[in-house]
């Protein structure tokens, strides 16, 4: 039975599947499951492999793993066994406790083009807990050695095709950026952005418009992307651009952390530069 449950794991991991993993932690009293019983519950609430009890324990145990996959959160659920009202209405004479654990996929990014951009981003991501798939002609493991995948056979982009909540970069030096973004745009991909000038930016999204998507979907564009960092070196550039992916991805808003607690007031200016900038005079 566990090797069962293993070898599942395995396999929705591979076809990026969420699901949750409960396992019993502890038994008091009589109980149809024993201590270190596992289940495997999917995102409809089905129990698709082990055995954590059955009849009203096995629906509480799928209900929290429901609530812990739409937050990400893990919980661990007691079960009164005796409790017709308020526990599980089963009278075993006992009760028990299930930990629900989510497990979910990483973020997949999609990054279409090559260069230092490209390469310092797939770094990042990687270290942030994003699966990264480079679609590049040029692309070779060489160059991306952290990437999870490299497509260097498809110079239409075809096989871009971005799942619900993924995120989608274009820094094709302009000769990839209309075909990226006609699939990106017919995907629900959460987060697309497009690497170029502001004025090659909007001269891709006006053709787009012009051959019929909305302008609701050409709105999701984050062109030029990333965020106002200042950003000059190939490695700043993509700092903010997956600055900015991040935030998307936790729901952030770009503020300072200090902005609220911390108000610079001028007297305070000179201090500051000679703390942080000594060589520069004040």
């Amino acid at each position: 039975m566990i090797r069962d449950i293993l070898d599942l794991q395995f396999e929705l991991r591979k076809a990026r599947r969420p699901y949750a993993l409960a396992t019993v932690v502890e038994i008091l009293g009589s109980s149809s499951a024993k201590p270190a019983a596992k289940a495997l519950i999917d995102l409809s609430g089905k129990v698709i492999a082990g055995w954590v009890g059955g009849g009203c324990a096995q629906s509480m145990v799928s209900n929290a793993a429901l609530e812990c996959l739409e937050t990400g959160e893990t919980r661990v659920i007691e079960i009164d066994l005796n409790d017709e009202i308020f526990g599980a209405g089963m009278p075993c004479g006992g009760s028990m406790r299930v930990y629900v654990e989510p497990v979910l996929p990483k973020p997949l990014l999609w990054l279409m083009g090559h260069g230092r951009i490209v390469e310092s981003l797939c770094e990042f991501a990687c270290r942030l807990g994003f699966d990264v798939v480079v679609n590049d002609p040029q692309a070779t493991a060489e160059r991306f050695p952290t990437a999870h995948r490299i497509i260097s056979d498809d110079c239409r982009y075809q096989q871009l095709q971005p799942q619900p909540g993924d995120f989608v970069v274009i820094a094709t030096h302009h000769k990839g950026d209309y075909d990226s973004l006609t699939h990106a745009l017919q995907s629900e991909a959460l987060y697309i952005a497009l690497v170029s000038s502001r004025k090659r930016a909007n001269l891709v999204l006006a053709r787009l418009a012009q051959e019929g998507f909305p302008e609701s979907g050409l709105a999701k564009v984050r062109a030029p992307a990333g965020l106002d960092l200042g950003a000059k070196l190939p490695e700043e550039i993509a700092l903010s651009i997956v600055s900015e992916m991040v935030l998307v991805r936790r729901g952030g808003h770009g503020e300072p952390l200090s902005k609220e607690r911390y108000r610079l007031k001028p007297r305070h200016e000179p201090l500051l530069r000679r703390l942080y900038w000594p060589m520069e005079p004040v």
